[in-house]
This record gives C-alpha cells, structure tokens and sequence, in this order.
C-alpha cells in the first residue's frame, strides 16, 4: 500500500514554466558566412509574455496542447519534441514525460522567439523533472544546436548576441520600461527568416559598432537610451511584408514617438514612457487586422 502511493505522488509530480519572449533592442547584420548563416550582433531582451509549459513523468515521451486557438499543433509537437529528444539523446537518459503548453501567450512566427523559448523551457524543465543536473552552461550549448535564439532563453535578461546568436554574454539589465506590441493578422511565410537575410546586400551590413555602444552604456548606466534601438531588418522588412507600412504609419498617428521591428518581424513595438501612456496609446490604435499587448520588459 505505501509503496502504491509513493508511486502515485511520483506520478503528479508537476513543474510549470513561463517560457518568455524577447524582444532586440538592437539587430546587426555584419556579413554572410561561410556556411551559409550569417554573423550578427545583438542586444536581446526578454519581456513579460509568455507561453506556460507544465510537465510531469510518463511512461512515453508525449506533447499535448491544451490551448489550440490559431496554432500549428503539428509544428508545436515536432519543435517541443525535438528539444526533448536532444536532451534524451545528449545525456542516455530514457525517461518519459507528458510536457503540456497549458497557454499560449506569444504569437507564432511574429519575430518573438516564440519556438526558441518554447526548447529552452524544455531543455530547462526536463534538466530539473529528470534530474539530469545539468548546469546552465551545459543547456546553453545543447539549445545552440536547436536554433540561433534558443541559447539565449536558457538564461533570459538581457545579452549580447553574437556569431550566428548562439554566443550569448549576460548583460547588466536596464531599467524595467513599458512598450506596446503590434503584431499584424498576416498569413505565415514559409522559411521567413532566411528569405529576409536573402533580401539584404552587402551596403545593409554594419560593423556592430551601434550594438557596442549599446552594451557599454548597459555595462555602465541603469537607464536604456531609447534612441540607440536599431534592426538591421528594417531595411527589408517593409518590402517583405505588403502592407506592413501601413501598421507602421497608424502607429505612429496614434501616438507612437518612434516604431521598431521585433527581430524578423513582422511584429512590430513602440516605447512607451509608463504603464498609463501605454494604454492611451492602445486605446488610441483600436485593434482592426492586429493584435495589440501591453507589457514590460524582465
């Protein structure tokens, strides 16, 4: 009888995870490789929006999704299960798991992060469910082999970014500031990213010097200076997306000082000075072909 119930509590045993997304408060572009990919500098930030991501012990390896609203299911599953299968296959274990996304919160393909935190969160919740004892560094090379972003959601805060964005250094992180994301109701394009880094030419490449003074002035002052945000991807990002310059420009009629592109796009996100501001300017957009979230940095 006790050993059944100690196998009971085994089996409830129940981690939860918010897997966060990021936004680039800088993106450089500096050259293409010579294995196709190209070397970048950036500044990454995660922010206050999530996907939430349960897990507990199993006889199998299993994903399921209890939020299905506007998702690839098919592409959840094989991305979490990759992760998963790394891990099994990197350390020998053999232990099963029910890994659940208990929410959504982060939009797909929206130039977030969305897949990337989402292994992160996988490699950092089966490292703790398994007890594989695995230390941060050791996840941070297993998730370079999974995606250019996913080493940098092993630790989250804010981080230079460089090489092809698998070599992460921590940062000092700036003050806790507000902004509004905009993320467009457009179709999804298939291999986007890759098909953005194809759009740009060799004048579009920068020498990493912006994203520099942006990491001196984290290592030697609390408050970010706004107007040092650059993306590379700008130059491209409005040809690349039709009709992406017109949430742009309704952007800034509402009230925005200055509008970014979020990574690759095609959300985009404007600086707001407090939580107060933000939802004027929210209420000001409406929400006519796009979703809007109001959230701070981490």
């Amino acid at each position: 009888m006790g050993e059944t119930l100690q196998i009971c509590q085994q089996r409830i045993k129940l981690l939860t995870l918010s897997a966060h997304a990021k936004i680039n408060l800088t993106l450089e572009v500096l050259g293409k490789r010579d294995d196709g990919y190209h070397d970048i500098a950036s500044v990454l930030q995660t922010i206050d929006l999530a996907d939430v991501i349960s897990f507990q012990p199993s006889d199998d390896l299993e994903f399921v999704c209890q939020d299905t609203s506007g998702i690839r299911i098919d592409l959840l599953e094989q991305s979490i299960l990759k992760a998963a299968n790394l891990l099994r296959a990197e350390t020998g274990c053999n232990d099963g798991a029910l890994i659940s996304m208990e929410s959504v919160g982060i939009p797909r393909a929206a130039g977030l992060g969305s897949s990337s935190t989402d292994s992160a969160a996988v490699l950092k919740g089966l490292n703790e469910l398994w007890s594989l004892g695995l230390s941060t560094n050791d996840l941070t090379l297993l998730a370079a082999k999974l995606g250019s972003d996913t080493p940098f959601f092993i630790r989250g805060g804010t981080a230079l970014a460089e090489g092809r964005g698998e070599k992460i250094t921590p940062l000092p992180s700036p003050d806790q500031f507000w902004l509004i994301l905009l993320c467009p109701r457009f179709p999804s394009i298939a291999d986007k990213t890759a098909r953005m880094y194809a759009m740009l030419s060799s004048s579009d490449f920068t020498s990493g010097n912006l994203t520099n003074n942006l990491v001196v002035t984290l290592l030697n002052e609390s408050h970010l200076n706004f107007n040092m945000l650059c993306n590379t991807f700008e130059k491209v990002a409005f040809d690349f997306f039709p009709g992406l310059d017109e949430f742009r420009l309704k952007f800034l009629e509402a009230g925005a000082k200055r509008v970014h592109l979020a990574g690759a796009g095609p959300t985009l996100f404007a600086l707001v000075s407090d939580k107060k501001q933000g939802r004027a300017l929210l209420t000001s957009l409406g929400n006519e072909g796009m979703t809007l979230y109001l959230t701070h940095t981490l």
